[in-house]
């Protein structure tokens, strides 16, 4: 049963030194900033947003996920996951991404309209 172990972290360990290829590494590239969309004109990034939603059949909703490996071996544990999903999950980050400028900018909702002046008075009732 130790030997077994023993064997079973250094292969472990060996895969996930490889560089750049472990699981947990390529699940946090997949998370991204949102600050790089705040120059982009709403009604473009809403468009933007909604097609590569729909290339990669994902909602509009989507976020990136992310596994959750047993016993703290994340760092170690290869990427096994097939292209499409890596794919999938990337372009979930950017979808992320873009739902968190939208929001904080408050794209695709109707502007407030500004009133200047006192705010209208309700009617006195009459005396009874």
């Amino acid at each position: 049963m130790r030997w077994t172990m023993v064997v079973l972290a250094s292969c472990l360990t060996i895969a996930g030194c490889v560089g750049g290829t472990s699981m947990a590494e390529r699940q946090d590239e997949d998370v991204q900033s949102s600050l790089q969309y705040d120059d982009v004109p709403c009604d473009q990034l809403l468009a933007q947003r909604n097609q590569l939603a729909q290339q990669n059949n994902l909602p509009i909703t989507a976020k990136p996920g992310f596994s959750n490996p047993a016993m703290g071996f994340g760092p170690f544990t290869p990427d096994m996951r097939s292209k499409a999903q890596r794919t999938s999950n990337k372009a979930s980050g950017e979808i992320d991404a873009m739902n968190r400028s939208i929001e904080r900018r408050d794209c695709g909702k109707p502007k407030k309209k500004e009133t200047f002046g006192r705010p209208a008075s309700k009617p006195a009732s009459p005396p009874q």
